[in-house]
């Protein structure tokens, strides 16, 4: 087994306390269709981190960031169940609302599961920042729980903060996450950014 060296923090992040241990970093080049841990994730930890920063599309039009999972490293398709709520504020016009976003929700769905609510377009300024909180994948007995929050400015002056929970409704192990581009309005792969994983102990 490898041996991690640990990030200590000393304050309450993402509601975990404790030490992050960094397993696996993905800088993202241009035209990249998607970002895959498919080792990794296994017994070793109860719970895994994922953080994503500066996510850049590479076609201007809205683009959601999501992931998908996998128990056997190559079909990712196993099934989750959802709910978002979103948060927003429109500088151009002053508009704020928080809303519970049925386009964020999944009914043993497969498709991918998106963290933010609003776009993330191909301008420069455009961009995605969040977290993905997965807890036990390993467990063989129970469902798979997970939480996120995502934050993003859109092409049409809002900036958007969003949470996402649910499960992988499945009691096989998970071994592996999948990021990628979910609701599309235009096709388009990843063009820039960072994903990051971490064991939490």
């Amino acid at each position: 087994m490898a041996v991690y060296n640990a990030i200590k923090y000393n304050h309450d992040f993402a509601g975990t306390a404790g030490n992050l241990f960094p397993l696996a970093t993905t800088s993202i080049s241009s035209g990249t269709a998607n970002v895959t841990f498919n080792s990794g994730i296994d017994s070793t930890f109860k719970e895994y981190f994922f953080i994503w920063n500066n996510i850049h599309v590479s076609t201007n039009g809205e683009s959601t960031f999501g992931f998908q999972g996998t128990t056997d490293g190559s079909n990712y398709n196993v099934s989750m169940n959802t709910t978002m709520i979103a948060n927003y504020n429109n500088e151009a016009n002053n508009s704020q609302g928080m809303i519970y976003y049925t386009g964020g929700d999944q009914a043993n769905g497969t498709a991918t599961q998106i963290f933010n609510s609003g776009g993330g377009g191909g301008d420069n300024d455009q961009h995605v920042a969040g977290w993905l909180h997965l807890f036990n994948p390993a467990d063989t007995t129970h469902v798979k729980h997970f939480t996120s929050v995502s934050c993003n400015y859109q092409d049409s002056d809002y900036i958007n903060f969003d949470r996402m929970t649910g499960y992988f409704n499945t009691t096989s192990a998970v071994t592996g996450i999948r990021f990628l581009p979910g609701r599309v309005y235009a096709s388009t792969n990843l063009d820039d950014g960072v994903v990051q994983m971490f064991g939490v102990k």
